[in-house]
């Protein structure tokens, strides 16, 4: 086993180099002078060293000793590199008739592959390109990290209806008032209203009940629970998800599609705390927190009969409606690049990234079906996809001019309401095209760094 540690005293190392000749070895090393480095001349020298000093870049050989006249020990080095850190980015250097190995290995999760005998020039630009694509990766998790520290952590945004959304949850969390959550299907109801719990700091559990998905006959177990012999079947006690919620967060989940029959007795609950098993006969007490959620227009429905009026006033004591994804400025192309982030690791393709047309294509989209269908346009292209940078048609979308909200009359004529929601449009869509990069942002709005701070300042829009 041959290691050399050529980090700087007290420095972290950027780039590891794996490589058993170690004539080969020093050349490398000697191209790339300007990093701070480390080397490696077999598999587990290398994940000693990788372990080590966890540098953001390694370059590999796949022959590696004890047979480096074949690939198996090299690749096997590529998936322990990435089991142990998703994120780093691994340039593989090959023979010049080995390119079917470099293209499985970038399949498998490599950065990029350079053939032997490499141009030093062409090796310290990828090795460059690696390395800032790492750092503003690290920075954007930073970003994201010091956005996301409190409870609603699992929210994605930077627009400012569903920012101001996020601090009403946060307001009523320490309450036990009743919330209702309003919008389209695939908004966001669920997570905010784990944000919801999360930030309540209640000991018990968040528990959720589609009130659409169970049909009505079993609804009342669900809800409720049963004793033991209650009804054919009954062969145990079981707690209804109410009981199981204790001390927590009951979600009712589409609460308009609650049958008549349930309303009243959802009413009692709500309002004396306790409930009754079915085939009970004895009061047990609840301590829970219930938020509900629906597509639904309650107050319709209740002019129709089908919604009983003295529930909704029990359900709505705070009402949140959240706006569609198609409303909310910047959000679909943020909410993009997290998702790919996420699939692009899971699939261990993680030079997935979006192209300019298909940033454009995401924008322009209605998105009907709100963050769960962009969710799963980006899923199926992360796996999908034949390139490493998506396009429109990877998305299953045509780069068209979106029909809704186009050519608008304002009657708002304060000139300087107008400049500021333009200002922070641009901006909060600026900073979701270039995936958070504040600096990159402030070049596409042809503005300097202090500029676009000083803004983001005043506007109140968060890095």
């Amino acid at each position: 086993m041959t290691t050399n540690a050529a980090a700087a005293p007290g420095s972290s190392p950027a780039l590891l180099i794996v490589e058993d000749d170690l004539a080969l070895q020093r050349q490398i090393r000697w191209s790339l002078d300007s990093f701070e480095a480390v080397t490696a001349a077999d598999r587990e020298s290398a994940l000693l060293q990788f372990r080590r000093h966890t540098p953001p870049v390694v370059t590999m050989d796949l022959g590696l000793p004890p047979d480096p006249d074949a690939v198996s020990e090299g690749f096997k080095l590529l998936g322990q590199l990435l089991d142990i850190d998703p994120k780093v980015k691994v340039i593989v250097l090959t023979g010049q008739n080995a390119q079917e190995h470099a293209l499985r290995a970038v399949a498998q999760g490599a950065y990029d592959f350079l053939a032997k005998p490499f141009e030093p020039d062409v090796l310290k630009l990828t090795v460059e390109r690696a390395l800032r694509l790492a750092e503003l990766q690290a920075e954007n998790r930073r970003l994201q990290s010091a956005q996301s520290s409190d409870a609603l952590g699992g929210l994605i945004t930077r627009d400012a209806q569903m920012l101001k959304i996020a601090r009403t949850i946060e307001r009523v969390a320490s309450s036990n008032a009743t919330v209702m959550l309003l919008g389209e299907s695939g908004t966001g109801k669920e997570v905010l209203a784990q944000g919801l719990h999360a930030a309540s700091k209640r000991a018990g559990r968040f528990v959720a009940i589609n009130c659409a998905a169970i049909p009505e006959n079993l609804l009342e177990s669900e809800l409720f629970g049963y004793e033991k012999g209650a009804f054919t079947g009954a062969s145990k006690t079981t707690p209804g998800k109410i009981e199981t919620a204790h001390n927590g967060t009951l979600m009712l989940d589409e609460i308009g599609d609650l049958p008549a029959s349930l309303q009243a007795k959802l009413l009692r609950f709500l309002e004396q705390r306790t409930i009754e098993r079915l085939g009970g006969r004895s009061e047990i007490a609840v301590d829970v927190r219930v938020v509900c959620a629906t597509h639904q227009d309650l107050k319709n429905q209740i002019r129709e009969g089908r919604f009983r009026e003295d529930l909704y006033y029990r359900l709505a004591e705070i009402v949140v409606e959240i706006p569609p994804l198609r409303e909310r400025t910047g959000d679909a192309v943020l909410l993009a690049h997290a998702f790919l982030r996420r699939f692009a690791q899971e699939q261990r393709r993680n030079g997935l990234a979006l192209s300019e047309e298909a940033i454009l294509a995401i924008e322009n989209h209605a998105w009907p079906g709100n963050v769960r269908e962009l969710l799963n346009c980006v899923k199926r292209a992360a796996i999908m996809a034949d390139g490493d940078r998506l396009k429109a048609e990877d998305l299953g979308l045509a780069a068209s001019e979106r029909d809704e909200g186009v050519g608008e009359v304002r009657s708002d004529l304060n000139l300087r309401a107008i400049r500021d929601e333009a200002e922070r449009g641009a901006i909060v869509t600026a900073l979701a095209r270039t995936n958070g990069n504040i600096g990159r942002a402030a070049e596409l709005l042809g503005i300097s760094r202090p500029t676009i701070y000083d803004l983001m300042k005043r506007l109140g829009i968060k890095p």
